[in-house]
């Protein structure tokens, strides 16, 4: 059963590009896509040694207005990041498109939900692994958490997550997301927290995974010997019911730490 908070629509989706292609990316979302002052949603910059200026961490741009009554809901968002640290200074970005060989790469696509309390919920039951807790944003009159990479065992970091998002979430939800994370990050405390936790992982070399890799090997086991059109919903409620138990072993450690 689909239940309402999977109605996932696309909020925004974050793209990584190497430092030479971010100015001429910049011109051509204008020139190309349209994109004018007043759709630039907001520009991030810091200066990583002083006395050398300020460089450009981020910009956000609309691409087009949809139909919706709502206009929070209408917008195509694209978030651009660079890798601005100097060279000689580690940069998660930078590693994510280097290990990819690649001049872009598509970091995380943000999906609106309209229940994200229930969808975490939902997900935390089944295994799935967040890398912050629910964030809330009062600049834009939301809410969000991050996942996990998309990866498995044996493979380098992808570099690609999901964030999920409520707009416009219920005072009882604020209270409840309030309650549980008293140090909340606002507008441009979400974006440099979320770049220094991902920072911390790559350094680290511990990214964590969507899954944990021993749930990923027992579903893979049980799924191997049959193609997609095989799959039965009996093979999918197994499953389900291995993700469930996983999820429920990692809450009660949790819960007695």
């Amino acid at each position: 059963m689909k239940h309402s908070f999977q109605n996932f629509q696309v909020d925004h989706m974050t793209l990584l590009l190497q430092p030479k292609l971010y100015k001429v990316a910049y011109a051509v979302f204008g020139i190309i896509f349209g994109v004018t002052p007043a759709d630039l949603l907001y520009e991030k910059r810091k200066e990583w040694i002083k006395g050398e200026g300020e460089k450009s961490l981020t910009f956000a741009v609309c691409l087009g207005q949809g139909a919706s009554p709502e206009p929070e809901f209408n917008k195509t968002i694209v978030a651009v990041v660079q890798p601005s640290e100097p060279a000689s200074q580690p940069s998660h970005v930078r590693e994510m498109l280097d290990n990819h060989a690649a001049a872009s790469h598509w970091q995380h696509i943000a999906l609106r939900t309209p229940d994200l309390l229930a969808f975490h919920k939902h997900a935390m039951e089944r295994g799935v692994n967040f890398i912050t807790p629910i964030l809330k944003d009062d600049a834009d009159d939301l809410i969000q958490v991050f996942s996990g990479e998309w990866f498995f065992p044996g493979m380098p970091a992808s570099g690609m997550f999901f964030e999920f998002l409520q707009r416009n979430p219920t005072e009882d939800s604020m209270k409840v997301v309030e309650a549980q994370n008293r140090e909340m990050w606002f507008r441009d405390k979400t974006f440099l927290g979320l770049y220094g936790e991902k920072e911390a992982e790559y350094q680290s070399g511990k990214v964590t995974p969507f899954i944990d890799f021993d749930l990923f090997d027992t579903i893979f086991e049980k799924l191997k010997d049959k193609e997609i059109w095989e799959i039965t919903q009996t093979d999918m409620d197994e499953v389900e019911a291995l993700m469930l138990e996983k999820g429920k072993k990692r809450l009660q450690t949790a819960a007695a730490k």
